[in-house]
C-alpha cells in the first residue's frame, strides 16, 4: 500500500527541508539536466495505489507491501533509481504486471525513513517519463524493460507557452487564496517556479483529481496540450470555490442548526448542478426505469405516476420525502402480475408428497385434484385449505412439501397470538413508522404473486384493542374478494386470488364461524401405531441420526423397540414426542461413542428404561366385574382417549351426585340418562320406587382434568343401567354417542381419534350412532382392523347390546 502525505505541508517545512537536504522546487536548468540523464534499459518497478508521480515533483510515500519494501531497500543500497507506475485499479492489493499502466516515471530515492509505528516511508523525486516495453522479472519484485517517453513541443521562448505559464500560476494563486484549507505559504512556492513544464507537473500532482485523470495527464507528451488540460481543471475548481464562497456570504449571518443544514444542502445542490449530477434526480430516474419493467395493471401505473410526481415536487429535506420515497419503493418491489410456473407433473407431485409424509391421503388427493384442474383448465382460483388436527401430525411441514411439489415459493406466517388488525392490513402511510401488513410484506419477499402461503395456528388468532385480526383475514381468505385485497399502506387493490393459502389449526371451535365458512376443512387425523412405526423408520430416525452425527451402523431401532417407544413412552396422536424420545436415545448413543463405552448396536428394552426412565402407564380396558363401570371414548386436542364412567348406589332419597370436574353439557347428559331410565324402568324390569330409595353417584376419574361434551351420553346411560340392574357390561366394549330425552342416539365427532384410542386401550367392540356409519366408511381399513362396530339409533338398543344377562358377583339387592 502507498499513501501520499500533504504535499504542501511537506514542501514548505523549512526545518525538514534542511534536515533532508533536498530542494523540492526545481529550475529550468535542473529540468534540462534531468532530461539529458540517460534512461536505464531496465528498472525495478514500484506500483503506486492512489497517486501518480510527475517529473520534478518530490513526494513522500508509505510502503507497505513486502515486495515494495524489498525493492526500496535494494534500490537505496544501489543507484537509488527506480520506475514508479500507478495501478489501473487501486483496489487490487497484490497487482500483477497487467494491472499496471504502461506510462510511468523514472524516480530517484532521496531518503528512506523508518516510522515509529514500524512502517517504511520513502521520499522520491520524479526525473522523467518512461514507457514500459516488457516484463523482465516478477520476483522478488517487478523489473521491466523501459524507454524514455519524451516531452514534445517544449519551447520556453514561445509566447503562447509564456501566456499559459502566467495563466496557470494566476489560477493556482487564486485557488490558494480562496481555499482556507491550503496554507497561504503555498503561494510562495508557486511564485518560485519558473518553467511551464515543472509548473504543470507540480499543479497536476497536487490538484484535486482522481488517479485516472492524473494518469491521463502524465500520458500527454505534448506540453501545451497538457498545460491547457490542467488549466481546464483549475478553471472548474476556481469556479466551484467562487460559487462556494458566494453561497457562504449569502447565508453567513446568525444561522441556526437547521439553517446550517440547509446551507450545506444548498452548497451540495449547487456543486451537483455544476457537475451535472443530482442524487435525488438520479434516484427518481432510476425509479422511472424500474417502473417501465413492471407488469402492473393500468390503475397501479397511474397511481405510481401520480405519487412519483408528488415526490418530484417535494423538498428532499422535508420529512415527508422519505415517507413518499419508501411508499414508491414498496410499489416497485411488489411482484405485480409476476407468477412462478406451476409444475404440472402429477406423478412428481405425488412422489414429493409421499416422500415427505406417510398417510394423509385426503390432503394429498386434494392437492393432486387442484393440480389436475390447473393442468386441464390452465387457470383456476387457488383453493383455501385448512388442515385441522392434533399437534405433531405434520400439518405445517406438509405445506412445505406441497410448495415443493407445485414448484411455488413457500411462505410461512405464524398467526399465534396475533392481536392487531394492522399486522394483516398494514398501517396508513401517514403514520410514523408505517409499513404494509404481513401479507404484502411476505409477497414482496417471495418475489411472486402466486406463492404457497401457510397460515400457521389460525385458531390462535387473538383479539385486542387494535381490532380483530380474524375479521381482517376474512377478506384475505375469501375467493370472491381476495382478487382485490386492500392494504391500508399500499392503498391499491392487490390480487391474492392466485396465492394458495393453507391454514393449520388444532381446534375449529375457536375459529370465527365466518372465517371457518371460507375454509375448505381437511381433517388430518392421528396415526395408528403401525403408521407411527413406519414414520419413525422413514423419517424420524434418519433425521435424528443426521442431526447428531451418528451412522446407521452405530445404532439400530427394531420394530419392537419402536412399538414400545410409541405405546409406553408417548401418548399423542402425532409423532412430535416420539421424535424427542428417539432424539434422546440417539444423543445417548453419541455420548457412549464419545466416552468410548461398550454398547450393543441394537437398542433393548432395558436401555430404553435406563435412558428414558419408567414407561408411561396408559389407561387400558378394565374388566367387567364391577357393575356400573363402562368404558367411554373421548376426543382431546392431542387426539383420542378412553375414559371410565363409574357409578355407585347407596341407600337414600334418589339424589344424583356428579364428580370428576365435569362441564355443564356432560352433567346434563347424566340427568337425561337418569330421566330416560326412570321413564323406561319397565324396559329393564325395574320398580319405579328404586329411583326414590337409592342415591346415585357418577364419577369420571382423573378429576383434575376438565371434561365436557355430549359424546359420553350413551356411556352414562349404560353405566346407570348396569348399576341399577347389577348386570355385567359386555367385555372389551367401548362406546360414544349423544342422547336425547326422546331416546334417540345422535352422532358425535372425532371418530378416527376415538377409534385409535380404543385400539391402543385393547377395546374390541364399539357402539356408535347409526349416523356415524358414514364416518367409519371414510376411514382407511387399516385403522379398523380388529374392531367390531355396532350402530344404533335408539337408547334401548345400547342397553340391549351393552348389558349381559349375567349379574356381577356380590350384586347389590336393589329391587
Amino acid at each position: 500500500m502507498h499513501d501520499t502525505e500533504d504535499i504542501f505541508s511537506f514542501l514548505l517545512n523549512e526545518e525538514e527541508m534542511a534536515d533532508h537536504e533536498f530542494i523540492p522546487l526545481i529550475s529550468p536548468e535542473d529540468e534540462d539536466r534531468m532530461d539529458k540523464e540517460p534512461t536505464p534499459e531496465t528498472l525495478p518497478i514500484l506500483p503506486l495505489r492512489n497517486t501518480v508521480l510527475f517529473p520534478g515533483v518530490v513526494i513522500p510515500i508509505t510502503v507497505g507491501r513486502d515486495k515494495s519494501i524489498r525493492l526500496i531497500k535494494d534500490a537505496n543500497r544501489g543507484n537509488k533509481t527506480i520506475g514508479v507506475v500507478a495501478q489501473l485499479n487501486p483496489d487490487i492489493d497484490e497487482p500483477i504486471f497487467e494491472d499496471l499502466n504502461k506510462i510511468g516515471t523514472q524516480a530517484t530515492i532521496m531518503r528512506m525513513l523508518k516510522m515509529p509505528d514500524g512502517s517504511t516511508s520513502v521520499i522520491i523525486q520524479g526525473k522523467k517519463r518512461i514507457e514500459i516495453k516488457g516484463l523482465v522479472a516478477s520476483e522478488p519484485y517487478f523489473k521491466a524493460q523501459v524507454i524514455e517517453f519524451p516531452e514534445v513541443n517544449k519551447n520556453s521562448e514561445s509566447k503562447e507557452q509564456q501566456a499559459l505559464f502566467e495563466t496557470l500560476r494566476d489560477h493556482a494563486l487564486k485557488i490558494i487564496h480562496l481555499s482556507p484549507e491550503i496554507p497561504s505559504e503555498a503561494s510562495v512556492a508557486m511564485k518560485n517556479i519558473n518553467g511551464l513544464s515543472f509548473l504543470t507537473n507540480f499543479i497536476s500532482s497536487n490538484m484535486k483529481a482522481n488517479v485516472q485523470e492524473k494518469q491521463a495527464l502524465l500520458e500527454m507528451a505534448d506540453l501545451e496540450e497538457r498545460a491547457k488540460k490542467v488549466l481546464e481543471y483549475l478553471g472548474k475548481e476556481l469556479q466551484m470555490l467562487e460559487m462556494k464562497n458566494e453561497i457562504h456570504k449569502k447565508v453567513h449571518s446568525d444561522i441556526s442548526k437547521q439553517q446550517r443544514e440547509y446551507f450545506l444542502q444548498q452548497q451540495m445542490k449547487q456543486i451537483q448542478e455544476e457537475l451535472g449530477s443530482n442524487p435525488v434526480k438520479e434516484e427518481i430516474e432510476e425509479k422511472k426505469k424500474k417502473a417501465l419493467e413492471k407488469k402492473w395493471p393500468e390503475s397501479v401505473a397511474k397511481a405510481f405516476e401520480k405519487e412519483l410526481g408528488k415526490l418530484e415536487r417535494m423538498n428532499p429535506q422535508a420529512a415527508e420525502f422519505s415517507v413518499q420515497s419508501n411508499y414508491i419503493d414498496t410499489l416497485l418491489d411488489l411482484p405485480w402480475n409476476e407468477y412462478s410456473e406451476d409444475n404440472f407433473d402429477l406423478k412428481h407431485a405425488k412422489t414429493i408428497l409421499d416422500r415427505d409424509h406417510f398417510g394423509l391421503e385426503k390432503v394429498k388427493e386434494r392437492i393432486l385434484e387442484h393440480l389436475a384442474v390447473l393442468k386441464i383448465k390452465g387457470d383456476m382460483k387457488s383453493p383455501i385449505i385448512c388442515l385441522y388436527g392434533p399437534p405433531g401430525v405434520g400439518k405445517t411441514s406438509l405445506g412445505k412439501s406441497i410448495a415443493e411439489a407445485l414448484g411455488r415459493k413457500y411462505i410461512r406466517m405464524s398467526l399465534g397470538g396475533l392481536h392487531d388488525e394492522a399486522e394483516i392490513r398494514g398501517h396508513r402511510k401517514t403514520y410514523i413508522g408505517a409499513m404494509p401488513g404481513r401479507i404484502i410484506q411476505s409477497l414482496k419477499k417471495s418475489g411472486t404473486s402466486n406463492p404457497l402461503f401457510v397460515l400457521d395456528e389460525i385458531d390462535k388468532l387473538g383479539q385486542g384493542v387494535h381490532g380483530d385480526p380474524s375479521s381482517a383475514m376474512l377478506e384475505v381468505l375469501d375467493p370472491e374478494q381476495n382478487h382485490a385485497f386492500y392494504d391500508n399502506y399500499v392503498e391499491l387493490d392487490y390480487d391474492l386470488s392466485k396465492v394458495m393459502f393453507i391454514a393449520t389449526c388444532n381446534s375449529l371451535s375457536t375459529v370465527q364461524p365466518a372465517l371457518r365458512d371460507r375454509l375448505e376443512i381437511i381433517e388430518v387425523n392421528g396415526y395408528t401405531v403401525e403408521e407411527k412405526v413406519e414414520i419413525a423408520r422413514r423419517h424420524l430416525v434418519p433425521k435424528q441420526l443426521r442431526e447428531n452425527g451418528i451412522r446407521q451402523n452405530q445404532i439400530s431401532f427394531s420394530d419392537e423397540i419402536l412399538v414400545k417407544l410409541i405405546e409406553e413412552y408417548t401418548n399423542e396422536s402425532g409423532v412430535r414426542n416420539l421424535e424427542k424420545r428417539i432424539g434422546k436415545l440417539v444423543r445417548n448413543r453419541a455420548k457412549q461413542l464419545a466416552m468410548e463405552e461398550k454398547f450393543k448396536i441394537a437398542l433393548s428394552g432395558e436401555e430404553l428404561q435406563k435412558v428414558l426412565g419408567a414407561s408411561y402407564e396408559k389407561d387400558k380396558y378394565s374388566d367387567n366385574d364391577v357393575a356400573g363401570v363402562v368404558t367411554g371414548l373421548a376426543w382431546t386436542p392431542t387426539g383420542g382417549d378412553i375414559l371410565f364412567i363409574e357409578t355407585s348406589l347407596t341407600k337414600g332419597k334418589g339424589k344424583l351426585t356428579l364428580t370428576g370436574n365435569l362441564g355443564d353439557v356432560m352433567k346434563e347428559s347424566a340427568m337425561i340418562a337418569l330421566e330416560y331410565l326412570k321413564s323406561h324402568a319397565d324396559m329393564l324390569s325395574l320398580d319405579q320406587e328404586i329411583f326414590d330409595n337409592w342415591n346415585v353417584h357418577v364419577h369420571v376419574p382423573q378429576g383434575a382434568v376438565p371434561k365436557d361434551g355430549p359424546s359420553a351420553g350413551i356411556t352414562l346411560l349404560t353405566a346407570l343401567a348396569s348399576a341399577f340392574t347389577q348386570r355385567k357390561v359386555k367385555k372389551f366394549l367401548a362406546m360414544t354417542g349423544e342422547i336425547t330425552l326422546r331416546g334417540k342416539v345422535l352422532p358425535v365427532g372425532g371418530i378416527k381419534e376415538k377409534i385409535l384410542a380404543a385400539k391402543r386401550a385393547g377395546v374390541k367392540e364399539i357402539i356408535l350412532s347409526e349416523r356415524n356409519r358414514k364416518d367409519i366408511e371414510e376411514i382407511n381399513e387399516r385403522y379398523l382392523k380388529g374392531l367390531k362396530f355396532h350402530f344404533v339409533t335408539e337408547m334401548y338398543e345400547v342397553v340391549e347390546k351393552a348389558l349381559l344377562k349375567e349379574k356381577v358377583i356380590n350384586a347389590l339387592k336393589v329391587a
